[in-house]
C-alpha cells in the first residue's frame, strides 16, 4: 500500500500517485484507477480550470479552501477522467 508518492518532472511538474484499496471502500472500475492533478499558479486559475473542465461532469468535492491550506476541488469530467485541482499558496 502506498499513501502518496511524488515524482518531480521537468518544468516544476510533479507526477503523483496514491493507492485505492478495497478496504477503504474503493471499487476498481475501468477508468477510476487514476486522477490528473493540476496545480495552477493562482486561485483564479484554479477556479477557471475547475469550472471549465467540470462542465457536464460529476463534482466529487466543490473547489474550496481546505484545512491543509490549499484551494482544492475534485471531479470526474464528462469523458470519465478524474481530476484534482489544487492551488497551494506558497507565499504565505
Amino acid at each position: 500500500m502506498v499513501l502518496h508518492i511524488e515524482l518531480p518532472l521537468l518544468g516544476g511538474h510533479i507526477l503523483m500517485g496514491t493507492d485505492a484499496p478495497k478496504e477503504m471502500g474503493f471499487t476498481l472500475t475501468q477508468g477510476n484507477t487514476m486522477h490528473i492533478q493540476l496545480e495552477p499558479d493562482s486561485k483564479e486559475e484554479a477556479q477557471r480550470l475547475f469550472d471549465e473542465l467540470s462542465i457536464d461532469g460529476k463534482i466529487e468535492m466543490p473547489i474550496q479552501d481546505m484545512f491543509w491550506g490549499a484551494y482544492y476541488g475534485s471531479f470526474t469530467d464528462k469523458y470519465g477522467i478524474n481530476w484534482m485541482i489544487n492551488f497551494q499558496n506558497r507565499n504565505q
